[in-house]
């Protein structure tokens, strides 16, 4: 059973997707709304190849010399979330906006 969201979080949680599409740039809030939910979203992709860092880890250990033939997809899949999950902030996203297109 999921916990219960709390009042404050449930405050603190976006309610814009994480882009800039359909952001009024003249509403102060909104616009700062969009921003955060970008920096957040590039947050969790961060902590997510964390966490694959994290059993990659494990895999090399728990595996010895074996580790090459063993954690190979584990090791594929890191090398693509470092290159791709970066926090890059939303400054070029927010600038290079163009409307309409995705």
């Amino acid at each position: 059973m999921p916990t219960p969201e709390s009042a404050a979080f449930l405050a603190k949680k976006p309610t814009v997707p994480p882009t800039f599409e359909g952001v009024d740039f003249d509403d102060n809030k909104r616009l700062k709304q969009a921003q955060d939910a970008v920096v957040r979203e590039q947050w969790v992709q961060v902590m997510m190849g964390r966490l694959v860092r994290e059993e990659l880890s494990k895999c090399y250990y728990r595996e010895g010399v074996n580790h090459l033939e063993k954690c190979g997809p584990l090791r594929e899949k890191y090398l693509q979330m470092f290159k791709d999950h970066r926090v890059r902030g939303y400054l070029f996203e927010q600038q290079n906006y163009i409307e309409g297109k995705k």
